[in-house]
Order: structure tokens, then sequence, then C-alpha cells
């Protein structure tokens, strides 16, 4: 085991540092070669844009420099990946720039219509860009709430709507979310949002339920396609759908992605890129998050 670990760090460091863009590099450093987290902050800080939002194709699908929600909140998983959140120069901006986009009675838009103007995936074609979405909403929502370093911002009346849109949205879906996607932002939300304890477990329960039905976490190895696998839903022993699955399932699924590392040392994407330079920056952030759950299930020694 402990040569295999080697062996597959060893060439996933020669993938990164081959093909990975900066921002992959310094988050591969400071996971595996005690680099720092400043070093991921100075990096991540040049996506963001004047207003405080973040664009520049952080999220490779969108090739967009303007900033989108789904760029924002991709650069706020960054930040929690790393304890960031003291760094008040961005969240301040992040603030400022969601204030900004909130539309009337809450929620965000899943994307703005300047995405349109620029490469991206036909998924991200946005025709109306005032309509709120619970993707992203919920997820950026959960974020911020889960964060300690500013919190005033939270009882504001725009973060206050933004609220009460996610709860409107998950009590308009009874039978539970409507994809993976959709129960990311179930997740983030119901694991950080104060208060109502039962109402949290009501929905709480509600998602449990989509979570280990035939819509929610594949648990066949070998499926194939844009699907989203057991260490998709549970990328660290810490994560939400943790306590539903089997222990078996969790190794087995553990030996798949160790052998589904790809000969140049990285792992694919299952999904269609929008360039030749998306995928490889999709494969570079991909095959950090994937070394992140070998780390954290005691694979690479």
């Amino acid at each position: 085991m402990k040569n295999e670990s080697r062996s597959v760090l060893e060439r996933s460091k020669d993938f990164i540092y081959k093909n990975a863009r900066l921002l992959d590099r310094v988050r591969f450093a400071y996971h595996f070669e005690n680099g720092s987290k400043a070093d991921i902050l100075c990096a991540l800080q040049a996506y963001q844009n004047e207003d405080g939002g973040f664009g520049n194709a952080l999220e490779p699908d969108m090739r967009c420099p303007h900033s989108q929600p789904v760029t924002t909140e991709t650069a706020l998983l960054i930040i929690q990946e790393v304890g960031g959140f003291d760094s008040n120069v961005m969240l301040d901006g992040i603030l400022s720039y969601l204030q900004g986009i909130s539309l009337s009675g809450g929620g965000l838009p899943r994307a703005t219509m300047a995405v349109n103007d620029y490469p991206h995936a036909p998924w991200w074609t946005t025709e109306q860009d005032d309509i709120p979405s619970l993707n992203p909403t919920g997820s950026i929502m959960g974020l911020l709430l889960g964060q300690s370093a500013r919190t005033a911002f939270q009882t504001e009346r725009w973060f206050q709507e933004h609220v009460s849109f996610i709860w409107r949205c998950l009590e308009e879906s009874s039978a539970g979310p409507g994809d993976y996607h959709d129960a990311m932002q179930w997740i983030s939300f119901l694991e950080t949002v104060p208060g109502e304890r039962e109402r949290t477990a009501k929905y709480k329960g509600i998602l449990d339920e989509w979570l280990t039905g035939s819509k929610g976490i594949e648990k066949n190895v070998d499926a194939e396609g844009y699907v989203h696998k057991i260490l998709d839903y549970a990328k660290t022993p810490d994560s939400y759908a943790y306590r539903l699955l089997q222990p078996a399932d969790i190794e087995r699924h553990l030996d798949w992605l160790m052998a589904d590392q790809q000969a140049d040392g990285g792992w694919n994407i299952n999904f269609p890129a929008v360039s030749p330079a998306g995928e490889q920056e999709w494969r570079g952030s991909i095959t950090v998050d994937r070394l992140i759950t070998l780390k954290s299930y005691g694979r690479l020694v």
C-alpha cells in the first residue's frame, strides 16, 4: 500500500507541474508539500474583478472574464478549503458583488447573460438573468453562513432575503433535490443555517431519503457517463453523506479511484470540455481534488 500510494502521488505531482494552472499547482503544494495558504489566496485573487466577484475562467466551463455567481462560488469553495476567510480583502469584495447582483425577493441568478459573449459549455447558455436560482444561491449562502471571520452581514436584509428564498425552494421540492448539483446546494445550506432545528431536520430527512434512493448517490463503481458516485458526495469522511454509506462501498470506490488515475498521472473529466485549455484546467483541478480525497481516507501515506 505504501509503495502504491507513493507512486500515485509522484505521478500526480509530475502531471500537476507539467499541466496544471498556477492555482492548482499551489493547491497541490499546500496539501502535499507544506505549501502556504497565502500562495493559494494570492493566486486566487488574480481571478477577482473590480466588482468583487470572480470570473476569468476560474470555473473552466465559463471563459467569460466578467464576474459570475458560480465562479464566485468556486472561489468561496477554495477559500474554505484552506480556511482563508480571515482574508477580508477578498471577502469584502465578494459581499459587495453578491449584494449588487441580488434579485428582488431573494436569490441569485444562475448566470448572467454576459456568459453568452464568450466560449462556454452549452449548459451555461443564459436567456434570462433576472430569475433566482437555488444553484448556486444555496451553496454560496451556506459557505458564508459557515465561516466565522465576519458575521455582521448575515443580519442584513439582502442576505436574509436569500435565506428566505432558499427555504422557499426547499418547501417547493417535496421530492428532494433535482440532481447532484441541487443536492450540494441543500447540503451546504442545511449544514450551516442557524436555528430552526425542526425545519432543518425535516429537510435533512427528505435529503437523506433522496441521497439513498435511486436518483441519489451512484453506488455502481463501473457506472459511466456524467454520474456522481460515492466519493463525489463523500469527498472526505467529514462530508454530510458519509454517514449514509457502508464502509465496504467506500473502500470499493477508493480502490476504483486509485485505479482510475491515468497514465499521465492525472484524472479525467466525465463531461464534454469547452476547449483543450478548459479540459486541461479541469483535469488539474480535479486531480488535486482526487488526491485530497485519497489522503483524507488514508490512501496516501
